[in-house]
């Protein structure tokens, strides 16, 4: 018994500082064919059954003990040359004048994005996003627009679940799960995904992106919804620019207009883009409805607001002069790299 433990002791000892090599050595050394371990279990024919109930359990003991911390050496010994590798094939991921590849850059929807949003907290608004998937309440109910509407119609929106559930058709809904969090005065903006159930061309896509914004405080009014508007616009497209403010009808604002702006390419002289009228059809907007306060338990007798939605692919096409919305989607880093 003994002698066993001083086998085990031993061989623990020289496992502690050996190489891949050496520990081929020591598991030959006590279980190789003529291993120490292994002469022990051939000689216990030599020993009474006492004994032998004794020492060759104790023998096989040993054996599994020194093949343990062999494997656990040589996993040891596996994790220091993979440290040592990576060390010396550690890449250096700095910036580098010599690097070949070209920069990576922002798409220009997000670009557009993301300078529109920079505008308008400038201004004071909040940036919130809002769910995707919506309900009927939020994406049309509470937003004034009535079961005969044609956007309620399958052919406009993607319905999901059964009908229970759809795909938000405007970033509009966002309006309501923040007023009815939120009591006045609310200033957000909602940038974020839509999507509409229509075939794509060079003007149209079943997935875009809009800019939802409004604001509802006390003696809100329409001169106020202006100066926003001719702000954002003077700031986003150049204080040259004359604005123009056209009477429309949008179920959730009363009343409703159209915004154009002067014509950025030719000044308002006529040409292809703006078809020759001089004026460039850019958002809508208008006082928010007294029924879409109510829908949120504002008082509509004391508070006002005003919203409006900003497409975000027309900006970004107007801006950059790019006449098919498809080419935004189509990852192609030719085109993309322009901006």
């Amino acid at each position: 018994m003994d002698d066993i433990k001083h086998i085990i002791d031993r061989a623990l000892e020289k496992i502690k500082s050996a190489d891949f090599a050496a520990l081929e050595d020591i598991k030959i050394r006590y279980l190789g064919k003529n291993g120490v371990l292994t002469q022990i279990l051939k000689s216990l024919s030599q020993y009474s059954i006492e004994d032998k109930k004794i020492i060759g359990p104790e023998a096989n003991r040993a054996k599994d003990i020194i093949v343990n911390e062999i494997e656990k050496r040589k996993k040891d010994l596996r994790k220091v040359l993979l440290d040592e590798k990576m060390q010396k094939e550690k890449l250096d991921y700095s910036p580098s004048f010599y690097f070949p590849f070209s920069e990576g850059s922002f798409h220009p929807v997000v670009q557009t994005i993301k300078n529109i949003s920079s505008v308008f907290k400038s201004l004071g608004f909040r940036v919130v996003e809002g769910p995707e998937i919506e309900t009927d309440w939020y994406n049309f109910e509470a937003l004034n627009i009535p079961e005969s509407h044609p956007s309620r119609d399958t052919q406009d929106t993607f319905y999901i679940e059964g009908m229970k559930n759809l795909l938000r058709t405007h970033t509009s809904p966002v309006q309501i799960h923040v007023m009815e969090k939120q009591s006045p005065p609310v200033k957000v903006i909602v940038p974020g995904r839509v999507y509409r159930n229509e075939a794509s061309d060079a003007s149209h896509s079943s997935t875009f992106h809009q800019i939802e914004g409004f604001e509802v405080d006390e003696n809100i009014s329409f001169v106020d919804l202006k100066a926003v508007l001719i702000n954002f616009i003077h700031k986003f497209f150049g204080s040259e620019l004359g604005v123009r403010f056209r009477p429309s009808h949008f179920q959730f604002t009363e009343p409703s207009a159209e915004v154009d702006i002067q014509c950025f390419f030719c000044k308002g002289r006529g040409c292809r883009i703006c078809k020759n009228s001089g004026w460039i059809e850019t958002l809508g907007c208008g006082i928010v409805h007294p029924d879409v306060l109510k829908a949120v338990n504002y008082d509509s007798e004391k508070y006002t607001g005003y919203a409006f939605g900003i497409g975000v692919e027309r900006i970004t096409m107007l801006k950059y002069g790019i006449d098919d919305i498809r080419l935004l989607y189509e990852n192609d880093l030719r085109f993309l790299k322009q901006f």
